[in-house]
């Protein structure tokens, strides 16, 4: 059964780029399929903070942070783990290089991979069907209620 990403790029706390989608292949496990995920909130990611800096260039807006560093929100712990540390396991050769390219932005400090807890992932409300209690937080947390 193939899975569903779902990720949600933010600036300034605004919903600038959302996206559901299945996923072309079939993941093995679910580190693998939220690692795949990564790597597609990263390809909208990298060329989105390109344009920022050239915008910046030309307007000169307050847009520091942004230029700097990204946060990415993942709530799977071995995604995390794989997607920071400096070479493949095992258990991870398998997944395509063209899923790994997003690694040197980490290491050169460009994008961070924090883990959130399940509960606080925002992108699983394009992803899952929620009750109405989660639902509603995760829709606050998205409009920034």
């Amino acid at each position: 059964m193939k899975s569903r990403t779902g990720y949600l790029i933010r600036l300034g706390g605004c919903p600038l780029v959302w996206k559901s989608k299945l996923h072309t292949l079939i993941a093995v496990s679910t580190m693998e399929a939220e690692y795949i995920a990564l790597s597609m909130c990263m390809r909208e990611l990298i060329p989105l903070k390109r344009i920022l800096v050239e915008l910046n260039g030309v307007f000169e807006f307050e847009l520091e942070g942004a230029l700097t560093k990204s946060t990415m929100f993942e709530d799977n712990a071995s995604a995390v783990q794989l997607a920071t540390m400096p070479k493949m396991t095992p258990r991870s050769k398998h997944i395509g290089l063209h899923y790994h390219f997003f690694r040197k932005y980490i290491e050169d400090g460009v994008v961070e991979v924090k883990h959130v807890s399940t509960d606080l992932q925002i992108a699983d409300i394009f992803t899952k069907g929620l009750g109405d209690t989660k639902f509603e937080k995760l829709r606050k947390l998205l409009m920034g209620w």
